[in-house]
């Protein structure tokens, strides 16, 4: 039995294949090692993996996840995964790699992704032949979940929301100003607080000019910043995967064609994609 797994910073799905090639599913909360340490990693998968999970059984572990950008933070997820898989082979690789993977398979293209955090690269088929750094939360990950917001909060507390938006936000997370920037300054998963935001963009009706305008700079951004600074970017079409990419996509098509870029494949998680890519062409594991 094998397992894929396709972490964010928020959530974490995974699937288990066993030897009859039947696939469950199950998901637990994201591990990026920016964030949380091997200690904790450990605790949470004993606590929200499946009780009946035969862990003796289990011969190879591939995780791809937020966060993991070098050999060493790869090997923090190895050692954690090994106390918990102790009898599996453990693979560790970058989620931009995974998406990579869903999206084009074999073939060559541009890949990114719009999720609580931001990520882009040219795949040549085989692995990342060409990135430019998000800059993580606070620099960067222009577009993402996190990114919009930002926006929302800082509107918030600056005033500048219409008068009915800030009454919705109020009645939907009863937050202070106190309590927003306690939340994003002095307590633990910054990144997860102000990505919850982009939901209430989402859900909210009450002016959809405001927040339309809102997901568009944030897209906007994410096209100067990032995706136009890809050499000949416009040859490519623009794959994504992500929540953020996958609820907006109106907007992000919009904005992909002011950049000439045309919108590809566009999925909301990458983990049934991944698993077809696994099934036919099974990855290393260390």
């Amino acid at each position: 039995m094998i397992i894929i797994a396709d972490g964010g910073s928020t959530k974490t799905n995974w699937c288990l294949l066993n030897d009859e090639g039947k696939k469950i599913y199950f998901n637990t909360e994201g591990y990026n090692p920016y964030f949380v340490d091997g200690d904790y990693v450990i605790e949470s998968l004993k606590k929200n993996l499946p009780e009946d999970l035969e862990f003796d059984k289990i011969t190879e572990v591939n995780f791809y996840g937020a966060g993991v950008h070098n050999e060493e933070k790869a090997q923090e997820l190895k050692d954690a995964f090994k106390v918990v898989f102790h009898s599996s082979k453990i693979f560790v690789g970058h989620d931009l790699l995974a998406a990579a993977r869903a999206l084009l398979g074999k073939s060559v293209g541009f890949a990114a992704i719009l999720g609580t955090g931001t990520n882009t690269c040219i795949y040549d088929g085989e692995d990342i032949s060409h990135q430019i750094d998000s800059g993580a939360y606070i620099l960067g990950d222009e577009g993402s979940g996190c990114y919009i917001g930002k926006k929302v909060i800082i509107d918030y507390l600056r005033g500048y929301m219409p008068e009915a938006v800030r009454e919705s936000f109020w009645e939907t997370y009863k937050l202070t100003p106190d309590d927003i920037l306690e939340n994003v300054y002095s307590k633990p998963l910054a990144n997860r607080f102000c990505a919850q935001f982009s939901k209430f963009v989402y859900d909210t009706t009450v002016n959809i000019e405001y927040t339309r305008n809102l997901v568009k700079s944030s897209f906007n951004d994410f096209f100067k910043n990032l995706v136009s600074h890809y050499p000949d970017y416009q040859k490519y079409e623009l794959n994504c995967i992500g929540s953020v990419a996958y609820n907006f996509r109106n907007v992000l098509e919009e904005v992909a064609t002011e950049y000439g870029m045309k919108l590809g494949k566009l999925i909301r998680s990458p983990i049934d994609d991944l698993v077809k890519f696994h099934m036919e062409n099974p990855a290393k594991a260390e």
